[in-house]
């Protein structure tokens, strides 16, 4: 029997289980078809964007100090979340190829809608599993990144990104006036390279070469190339570039949210290649109750640099005196990053009005807004 504590924990925790209803919509689009493919995107941003207008925001904290035992009703939905994703994504592999059913356009509609999941859940989940001290936790975030061939975003968000968000050194960091559309192939090309590069400088201080077999790219590359061999074994050739169509679009997902995240913030360059610690207002922080119950929390964002290793249901919110707020939840965000003139009217005066509070004594932007590094390292 649970005692009062745990039932009140287990409360508590019941909206962020939400994002699991995601999982039936999928089936729903592969078995019926027609304009139900059309339900996972729509739930993803049009449902969970008119929740965040009606429910509005969430501003109260937990209790930082609690402890792990008081938060498993937490934990085990990123858990349960690996099982559930993997069956759904090579099930549908199997199903629809087969299925008399489901048109060419019903079949790539339906994959878009199974990666902007595998993204917008599948990569959110794999965030907070890899930043967990418990090895079957980071094993479990390693296989959701190989389902989505994107393996190196842990040891590009541990070793680069964490480090040196806001400057030009971290790749996913969007520039001032940088638009979606060249961000997205930026970060595609960098991002792997400085993650390999991160991994081989460690091994290099520990006088071992690059292809030392604890180098963690050898196990991203057995576990992406093993979801290749299942995909292509379970739908042949077609479910092979259902596959990939899904990983792309989960990929573009988590790109989009990273660009929403520190969009213009920087941090202060201090000389000798040194830049001021990571603080709260480094990060765009969002409110909005529903989306964060989709994204556990994720748009928590300012408190996540200033505490990586708190999990989700303790992640603090921070009011407009100690970190910039978004206006909309990351679902109405992401959409509007795909077109840079709106996206620009919203954010462009934020960013600038944020720089007027925090650093009012840099007069010259410049070097903080270009996308090579002009500032020594």
């Amino acid at each position: 029997m649970l005692n009062a504590q745990q039932v009140a924990s287990l409360s508590r925790a019941l909206p962020f289980w939400l994002s699991l209803s995601l999982i039936p919509l999928a089936w729903v689009g592969a078995l019926v078809g027609g304009w139900t493919v059309l339900l996972l995107p729509l739930a993803t941003w049009y449902l969970f964007s008119g929740l965040d207008a009606v429910l509005g925001l969430n501003t109260e904290n937990a209790d930082p100090t609690i402890g792990e035992e008081h938060l498993k009703a937490y934990a085990l939905i990123t858990k349960l979340w690996v099982p559930l994703q993997f069956f759904t994504l090579f099930g549908l592999l199997w199903y629809v190829p087969r299925a008399e059913h489901l048109g060419t356009l019903e079949t790539i509609v339906l994959f878009f809608g199974v990666g902007v999941i595998t993204g917008t859940v599948g990569i959110n989940y794999s965030h907070e599993l890899m930043h967990q001290k418990n090895k079957v936790e980071r094993w479990l975030g390693d296989i959701l990144l190989s389902m989505v061939l994107y393996s190196h975003f842990r040891s590009e968000h541990m070793l680069v990104h964490h480090r040196y968000v806001g400057t030009p050194r971290d790749a996913v960091t969007a520039r001032y006036n940088e638009g979606f559309h060249r961000y997205f192939p930026r970060v595609l090309r960098e991002g792997p390279r400085s993650a390999f590069k991160a991994e081989k400088d460690m091994l290099a201080r520990k006088d071992l070469p690059w292809n030392d077999p604890s180098n963690p790219f050898f196990r991203y590359w057995a576990l992406q190339g093993l979801m290749l061999v299942l995909a292509l074994v379970v739908g042949g050739w077609v479910g092979l570039a259902l596959f990939l169509w899904q990983a792309f679009i989960a990929v573009w997902q988590l790109e989009l949210v990273n660009y929403v995240e520190h969009y213009g913030l920087t941090r202060k360059h201090l000389g000798n290649g040194k830049y001021e610690h990571v603080m709260p207002h480094h990060s765009w922080n969002a409110a909005h109750k529903a989306s964060n119950w989709l994204l556990i929390n994720l748009q928590r964002h300012s408190d996540h640099h200033y505490k990586p290793d708190r999990r989700f249901p303790l992640l603090q919110n921070y009011d407009d005196a100690q970190a910039p707020q978004l206006p909309y939840g990351y679902p109405m965000m992401t959409m509007a990053a795909m077109v840079p003139p709106i996206w620009r009217k919203y954010m462009n005066p934020r960013v600038r009005r944020w720089r007027g509070m925090y650093y009012p004594e840099i007069t010259d932007w410049k070097p903080y807004n270009k996308g090579t590094n002009p500032l020594p390292r």
